[in-house]
């Protein structure tokens, strides 16, 4: 792990990969750090140099007090790029990450040359929104620990958490990292969504991915309407995989985004 001060904080990323080849920046969701691409660098280190960031208030970032907001979570990943002199990159995000890859290539069309958004929406409904204030509750009260156990039913199957104890146990830890700020000030950013108006606008070549068994972070049929408005969009649904899709199904993970940044 290293550390590079960039947009006022201290960022904590990785670099996997050959230099020189094409950039690949993995973007984290709520209570996820860098650790939840682990899987994916024997795949993708082969042909990508990757970098992977936890978001502001995750992982080894700092936290700043909450709200946080799109400006600020673009903003931190954009400082790094200078920062480490990266001009144009693929940018893959899961969740609120997934949210943040959109508004990367809004607010930086020239620095993004593909976006994967994963198991997310780009603008709210009430059953998604009703998620947040008692998770926020809860944190406050009890911490992180709170909602540690809710939080990661909630991301994979019955039958997928029976089967796999050690990735879960790995899951809760990796939620533990999380700060109360950045848990606070990320659901604050993402109840701030708002961008399906200009999805149309967005020319960069984009595959939405969605976990089949993922009923609320980001539908599969939510996010095949989302790749049917976006001019070069594709849409991708991994079998057996619920919210945090990439963790349950690595290698069809691997799979998608090597065929689409392939295809480019």
């Amino acid at each position: 792990m290293a550390i590079v001060e960039a947009n006022g904080i201290n960022i904590s990323y990785e670099l996997d990969g050959p230099e020189g080849a094409p950039w690949v920046t993995f973007i984290t969701g709520i209570t996820n750090d860098t650790t939840m691409w682990d899987d994916h660098i024997p795949a993708l280190s082969e042909n990508f140099r990757l970098l992977r960031l936890d978001s502001r208030g995750h992982g080894g970032t700092d936290a700043t007090s909450p709200p946080y907001s799109f400006e600020q979570l673009t903003g931190d990943v954009a400082a790094i790029w200078d920062e480490l002199g990266i001009e144009r990159s693929h940018v893959v995000g899961i969740g609120l990450g997934g949210m943040t890859t959109v508004a990367l290539a809004l607010r930086f069309p020239r620095r993004v040359s593909a976006i994967v958004p994963t198991a997310c929406r780009v603008e709210l409904v009430p059953e998604y929104q009703a998620i947040w204030p008692p998770m926020i509750e809860k944190s406050a009260a009890e911490g992180i620990d709170g909602i540690v156990d809710i939080t990661a039913n909630r991301w994979f199957p019955e039958a997928f958490r029976e089967a796999n104890p050690e990735k879960m146990d790995t899951v809760r830890a990796m939620i533990r990292r999380t700060s109360l700020d950045g848990y606070h000030g990320c659901i604050q950013a993402l109840l701030s969504v708002d961008f399906g108006a200009e999805l149309s606008s967005i020319h960069t070549p984009t595959l939405f991915v969605s976990g089949a068994l993922d009923a609320i972070g980001g539908p599969a049929d939510v996010m095949q309407e989302m790749a049917q408005t976006v001019q070069d969009g594709q849409h991708i649904s991994l079998p057996g995989a619920g919210h945090i899709c990439n963790i349950a199904n690595p290698a069809a993970y691997d799979d998608a985004l090597l065929s689409f940044f392939e295809s480019l």
